[in-house]
């Protein structure tokens, strides 16, 4: 007998378990103030690097240059690893200690 021979049978429709993908953990990519590098010379590797504009460079800069410390932006792991480590290369070849690192976003 079919469900449409008995109005009082429901069957359920079979359906296929969906696969979650996770997104990959975001990293922090964190610009560390030091007393040698030019101001200007931070905001032409904030802007060269992270594509900031003038005036969002200037509050990094300065932010980090207040409180130690100012995250930048946040992006999955190895492409934070390769920003920071290419800004840090930049002040390191024009002779500057210029530091950024990165950190798990939480």
């Amino acid at each position: 007998m079919s469900p449409i021979d008995n109005p009082g049978t429901t069957t359920k429709p079979k359906t296929k378990p969906k696969t979650k993908i996770a997104r990959p953990p975001l990293w922090k990519v964190i610009l560390l103030n030091d007393d040698y590098t030019p101001r200007e010379f931070v905001v032409q590797v904030l802007k060269a690097v992270f594509r900031l504009n003038e005036s969002q460079s200037y509050r990094v800069m300065m932010t980090a240059h207040q409180k130690g410390a100012c995250v930048i932006a946040v992006y999955t792991r190895d492409v934070a690893e390769t920003k920071a480590k290419e800004a840090t290369d930049l002040g390191k070849m024009n002779g500057y200690p210029l530091y950024f690192t990165t950190e798990k976003e939480e």
